[in-house]
């Protein structure tokens, strides 16, 4: 116990050090910053003290709906920028409570709509960065006229809209973990809701009254009952009733079990249309193991590339969680799975800092000294740099699903099927995590050994033999299934799996993981058989018929070595990660009951394929 207090007053001792060294160096200012249309959002600036005319600063800022605190002039942050190099290196940086968030005016929408700006009083996003950076020219002594921007998560997605503000000062954005459209990103995947996140609405589902300096929706938070979060969702009942139970008065909820399709209301919400014409440099930056936006900055970055030829764009994915890039543990892990040594350092020093130093205070004319993607190999375990994202360097190959289980690259001559039971009131695990469904989102299901589910009936496994080489797969993945039920509607869970030699050796710092024989997924992913043909107009299963199920699983930069063999697990219920699908065609899911819940046979014929993007 004496050890404990020790440490607590040492860590208290170091935060208020952290506080008092940055109030040498820094002025804290808060002010309302006036948008067009008259709403004013709180901002706090924090600006070197050495600053003057002949030692000018760019801005560096972060807009956000999760709070700029601590509040009070006289209260610091314990560290500013995205990282300790860029805050050493000084910037005057700038922190913005979003519309109807903490201490902002205004009423608080999820994913902003972009608008025509045909009139002064339009307003979205980019014209509130627009405004913001007009301001802080205007108002803040001795800025060098360069503003760049950058923000993970949430804040990823305001940094990524923030693009289109196209003010002449912005040069530099830098999207992390953006989201850009939550019918594929966050809440759902390939418009399937992600029960996993149920504990997350009370964030964004309640709208304040007053302006808050602290978090004012924490008394809906649904707070665990017991260390295994399983309990939590096996007593949790349908979607409904669920919904019912705890968010009836949830905008957000009720939004999304009001709009089950891809309708206009989800489609104003989608970022990409609108990413056209970007003329600054930007650095979209991912993690390939975040469960929370992984679609998010491939997209914004595909598109960018396709759409805004005079963008200086670049892509970074590294072996990261969500936002896990900013914050340094040593040995970087993975859930079971060890990566190296201070990545999220050589991240931060090597990549991040160079961004944004070379275009706030260098030459925004010139490229900054980076690779087009810098990519790191999940199986070889390294950096890779390549001059475009996917690689162009690639042959297109496919592995199919015998019936006899084996996962080969040659098409059956004769096609056979492979069948399984699969019943909406005992659903495949997402996880053997228990702890991890009591988190604010799941996230080490993302590399987490699969073994639990190859013994379970209602999982077909297809597998190759032990490889003889390596084979690297870059860039993007297509599920091409070919099914049968009859059931008239269902889920397909695809997920890409390495399996370890059986002499695997152990680590002694995780002596309890068993690693022969680990079957490490490396990607997956679900499609609703509802929208084969349309996110926007859902169609019903015929039974018993032969039926396309096509789908796009997240791309994957990942060398499955020699004496690895790849597996491919395909079922159709995932929980809780995945909203259980009642196998029986409804208008609305979401208003499901266990009256509606069907059990079927799912046939996988052995024409069905994944098709992959092998390196040369």
């Amino acid at each position: 116990m004496k050890k404990i207090t020790q440490f607590f007053f040492l860590f208290l001792a170091f935060c208020s050090f952290a506080q008092e060294d940055l109030s040498i160096l820094y002025e804290k200012k808060e002010v309302y910053i006036p948008m067009r249309d008259g709403v004013k959002l709180f901002t706090a600036i924090y600006t070197p003290k050495d600053i003057s005319k002949s030692n000018k600063y760019p801005f560096l800022m972060q807009r956000t709906c999760y709070s700029v605190a601590p509040y009070g002039e006289e209260n610091f942050k314990k560290s500013l920028g995205p990282n300790s190099f860029l805050l050493k290196d000084k910037y005057i940086f700038v922190y913005q409570d979003v519309r109807g968030r903490y201490m902002s005016e205004g009423t608080f929408t999820n994913m902003t709509p972009q608008v025509e700006h045909t009139a002064k009083t339009n307003i979205d996003e980019s014209t509130d960065t627009y405004d913001t950076i007009d301001w802080l020219l205007k108002n803040i002594k001795n800025n060098n006229g360069k503003v760049g921007q950058y923000g993970t998560s949430y804040p990823g997605f305001y940094t990524a809209v923030g693009t289109l503000a196209n003010h002449p000062a912005l040069v530099a954005s830098s999207p992390q973990a953006p989201i850009s459209d939550f019918f594929f990103d966050d809440f759902h995947h390939n418009g399937a809701f992600v029960t996993g996140y149920f504990r997350t609405f009370p964030v964004f589902g309640v709208q304040k009254t007053k302006a808050e300096d602290k978090a004012w929706y924490m008394d809906q938070y649904i707070k665990p009952t017991s260390k295994d979060g399983s309990v939590f969702y096996n007593d949790l009942g349908t979607v409904k009733e669920a919904t019912d139970k705890y968010y009836a008065d949830n905008f957000f909820m009720q939004e999304i079990v009001s709009h089950p399709n891809y309708d206009s209301f989800w489609q104003k919400r989608n970022l990409l249309p609108h990413l056209k014409g970007i003329n600054h440099a930007v650095m979209v930056v991912g993690g390939w193991f975040d469960a929370e936006d992984l679609a998010g900055p491939l997209n914004i970055y595909k598109t960018i590339e396709k759409t805004s030829p005079n963008a200086k764009n670049t892509i970074v994915m590294g072996p990261f969680s969500h936002g896990a890039w900013a914050r340094e543990n040593g040995k970087h892990y993975h859930n079971d799975i060890y990566f190296g040594d201070s990545i999220a350092t050589f991240y931060q020093k090597n990549i991040e800092y160079k961004f944004f130093h070379h275009y706030l205070k260098g030459d925004t004319k010139t490229a900054v000294d980076l690779p087009e993607a810098y990519m790191y190999n999940t199986g070889k375990k390294e950096w890779q740099e390549f001059t475009t994202w996917p690689p162009k360097e690639v042959n297109k190959q496919s592995f199919y699903f015998y019936a006899s289980g084996e996962l080969v690259q040659r098409k059956p001559q004769k096609i056979y099927f492979s069948e399984y039971f699969s019943d909406p009131n005992k659903p495949v695990p997402s996880s053997e995590n228990y702890a991890d469904f009591n988190g604010f989102t799941p996230r080490n299901y993302m590399s987490e050994d699969q073994r639990f589910a190859t013994s379970r009936p209602d999982v077909l496994t297809f597998t190759t033999e032990y490889l003889e080489k390596d084979i690297t797969l870059a860039g993007e993945i297509m599920a091409k299934l070919k099914i049968a039920t009859e059931a008239t509607d269902a889920d397909f869970i695809v997920k890409l799996i390495d399996i370890y030699p059986l002499d695997e050796p152990e680590n002694k710092d995780k002596p309890e993981v068993l690693y022969a024989n680990y079957h490490q997924m490396v990607r997956s992913e679900i499609m609703p058989a509802r929208f084969r043909n349309s996110f926007e107009k859902p169609e019903a299963l015929q039974p018993n018929t032969k039926t396309d199920i096509e789908f796009r699983l997240q791309d994957v930069l990942h060398t499955f070595k020699k004496g690895h063999k790849i597996q491919i697990q395909i079922q159709s219920t995932w929980y809780p990660l995945m909203m259980v699908n009642p196998q029986n065609f409804l208008e609305n899911p979401y208003l499901a009951t266990k009256d509606d819940y069907t059990k079927a046979f799912m046939k996988v014929y052995s024409d069905s394929h994944i098709e992959v993007d092998v390196l040369k």
